[in-house]
């Protein structure tokens, strides 16, 4: 079995966006030279998360609004007596989970037909990192 890690470093331009990492995640597995086995892409900031779902901005809108109603942005939460003012994008986190594992066959990312990954920042504008481990063969 073969091991392959990369990190991906963010800091995105606005406190909350979305970034389509396929593209980016196909050219890591390029890299790892593995045909069979498993990509795990996890962010390593508790106020990110990774998905899988399809790539359309209406899709992507409603994403924010149901975000929005589980978890508005506001001073209602116990996390913010500790000075921070983010307790809505932990909340945001574990709605969305940390991370993915995606199946390798043949050399190839093994998405549905239209599964896309991507990366959701609810705290943004400073600097982030996300792994991306792949094993096998």
């Amino acid at each position: 079995m073969r091991a392959h890690t990369e990190y991906l470093m963010f800091h995105t331009k606005k406190r909350r966006e979305l970034v389509h990492l396929t593209p980016e995640l196909e050219s890591i597995l390029e890299s790892a030279h593995i045909d069979e086995g498993f990509m795990l892409v996890s962010a390593m900031h508790i106020t990110a998360a990774v998905f899988v779902n399809d790539d359309e901005t209406g899709l992507h809108n409603d994403i924010w609004k149901w975000l929005d109603h589980l978890a508005p942005e506001g001073p209602n939460y116990e996390h913010h007596r500790t000075g921070e003012d983010n307790g809505h994008a932990h909340l945001k986190s574990i709605l969305m989970h940390h991370e993915v594992t995606i199946p390798v066959t043949k050399g190839r990312l093994d998405l549905g037909p239209w599964q896309r990954v991507f990366y959701a920042e609810f705290d943004g504008q400073r600097d982030k990192r996300l792994i991306v481990k792949v094993l096998g063969f």
